[in-house]
């Protein structure tokens, strides 16, 4: 989080209350800058997916999903871990841009 906050120039605090949802109406602006950072169109932020477009899931997301239900993981625990799959996702990026 801390790297996050540092490269969208705004303050860890800041980020935390957006993650938990303590801060509902964040800037454009403020939005446009960590969606750049994580490399994730500032649309996906605005317009989630609808439940209607679920065919458009790749299936091993799907299955991932249908797997953690299963074993009776529900989605506020797996909100725990949303700041680990938004440093993975950064981590993969930073290493694409490595390669390239």
């Amino acid at each position: 989080m801390s790297e996050l906050a540092k490269r969208a120039k705004i303050s860890k605090s800041y980020l935390s209350s957006i993650e938990r949802n303590l801060n509902l109406n964040p800037s454009i602006q403020v939005v446009n800058r960590i969606a750049g950072v994580l490399d994730i169109q500032l649309d996906s932020f605005m317009n989630p997916i609808e439940k209607n477009n679920v065919q458009e899931l790749d299936q091993d997301l799907i299955d991932l999903a249908t797997e953690l239900k299963e074993t009776g993981v529900n989605k506020e625990q797996i909100e725990d871990y949303k700041t680990v799959f938004e440093f993975i996702q950064w981590k993969n990026q930073k290493l694409k841009v490595e390669k390239d």
